[in-house]
């Protein structure tokens, strides 16, 4: 005998449930840096998901970087592409050619006039004036208690109790450029958006669904 209850079909869901039901993604990052130790060595160890983040030193600089992260952007899918470069010894032309070129490809940058190790100062004092590359070394060697050399491994684990210092340092930097002109102010840095964006990647994903 057949049932006399009708069968009524699933309703479908608001639009309020279906975000409900959605869980949070992590943006996938690929970061394609100048050097192959110092940089690579020290975004590797943010506390990011191996997936979420691709992290290549190539040796290259400046423009040859860029076609580089260009080029490897294409053999998968990343949410932001990042070029980490230094303006070093590199002619200014040269160097703010290589920004805006990234940023015509929709790049994003993370430079530092002169030396990444710009970065690491800033997480012991704010540095607004211009200083030799070799002078980085020496207060990064006063402040950490021992003799810092590129490459050091343990950068990373010394540095991140300060890294809001650092990242509210270089905002006050580059505040001080109106407008910004990469190639000429020194010091100056970008690092610390790059920073930001890992931060917010390392941070536990919330699922939204009800149980």
């Amino acid at each position: 005998m057949k049932s006399n209850k009708k069968q009524f079909a699933p309703r479908k869901r608001s639009y309020m449930q279906r975000q409900l039901d959605q869980v949070e993604v992590r943006q996938r990052f690929l970061i394609v840096c100048e050097g192959k130790k110092t940089e690579p060595q020290y975004f590797e160890r943010f506390r990011v998901p191996g997936l979420v983040i691709r992290v290549e030193g190539v040796g290259m600089n400046t423009l040859r970087l860029v076609e580089e992260a260009i080029k490897k952007s294409n053999e998968d899918e990343y949410d932001q592409v990042w070029c980490v470069f230094d303006k070093d010894d590199f002619p200014i032309q040269n160097f703010e050619n290589a920004i805006q070129h990234a940023r015509q490809n929709n790049l994003q940058v993370a430079y530092s006039n002169q030396a990444f190790e710009l970065w690491y100062v800033l997480h012991f004092e704010y540095l607004n004036s211009a200083i030799d590359r070799s002078a980085y070394m020496e207060k990064l060697t006063q402040y950490l208690g021992y003799e810092y050399k590129k490459n050091d491994p343990r950068i990373y684990e010394a540095l991140k109790c300060r890294m809001e210092t650092a990242i509210k340092n270089a905002e006050r930097l580059m505040q001080q450029y109106h407008p910004p002109q990469p190639g000429r102010d020194d010091p100056s840095t970008t690092v610390h958006l790059l920073v930001i964006e890992l931060k917010e990647q390392a941070k536990p994903l919330t699922r939204h669904r009800r149980g």
